[in-house]
Parts: structure tokens; sequence; C-alpha cells
């Protein structure tokens, strides 16, 4: 089963449990996704697309949580936050920094990196390897700890 099968399948159990949270977070996902589709002019969207959608409206949503724990607003804060954790229900498993290291150290090696300027290059070379199964921020952190202990 597709991705974009399983969310559209969690909505409608979503909406004959009457969650209306839920239901609601999802229903936007599935407008998300369904946007991809037309502005692409696709009639199926892959797992991967499916994956970029989720990623941007976590990223979205973290934003969304940073600024209104700022602003004094711990309950929408809280709202952000739940549908947060809706959306990361849908990606693959991270892998473990320790891992995400290894690779790193692999493609320094492959690239030979040798200082911060090097980092566009270890960072595009990186992604490929992890694709989406790690969180570009820390991916990123790990990267620059590396090239700068060179």
């Amino acid at each position: 089963m597709s991705l974009e099968e399983r969310i559209s399948r969690e909505y409608v159990q979503a909406m004959k449990n009457k969650a209306t949270d839920l239901s609601a977070t999802i229903n936007y996902l599935r407008a998300m996704i369904k946007q991809v589709k037309v502005d692409r002019r696709l009639d199926a969207v892959s797992d991967d697309d499916v994956i970029a959608v989720v990623k941007k409206q976590i990223k979205q949503r973290q934003d969304s949580i940073a600024q209104f724990e700022k602003g004094g607003r711990p309950e929408l804060a809280a709202k952000e936050q739940a549908e947060l954790d809706v959306m990361k229900t849908y990606l693959p498993a991270e892998m473990p920094a320790e891992e995400i290291r290894r690779v790193i150290d692999a493609v320094v090696a492959e690239t030979g990196a040798s200082s911060l300027k090097d980092m566009g290059n270890v960072m595009k070379a990186v992604r490929e390897k992890v694709g989406g199964g790690a969180d570009g921020k820390l991916v990123s952190e790990l990267v620059k700890e590396k090239l700068a202990s060179l």
C-alpha cells in the first residue's frame, strides 16, 4: 500500500471515529498532496513526493511552534505540536546519529573534503545516501562538526 493510500484510509477511519482534530490534520495533508498532483499534472504521486509534502508541513509546524512559544501562546503551540505528532507518523524511521556519522565519514573520505568550504558537496552526497531517513538539520550539524574538526 502506498503512503498516499495509507493517509486516505486513516482519514476515513478518523472520520468514522469522529476524531475531529485527527481527521482535520490528515485531511490537510491530503489537500497538500492533491495540490502537488495538480501543480505537476500527475495522476498519482510517489511515496517520495508524499514524504516531501509531509516534511514541508512538519517544518512549517516547527516554525509555528517556535513563534507561538515566543509570543506567549502555549495553547496554539500545543495544537501545532499535536498536528506535528500526527504528521511524523507518516515519515520513515529516522537513522540514528551514529549511523549518519558513519555515512558522513565515508562521504568525506570519498570526496576528499578537507574544510567547511566542501560542505555543499558533502551535504549533497550524504543526502543521496540517507534519502528521507535523516533529519536535514541534524545531518547539517553533523557535517559541519566533522568538517570543522578536519
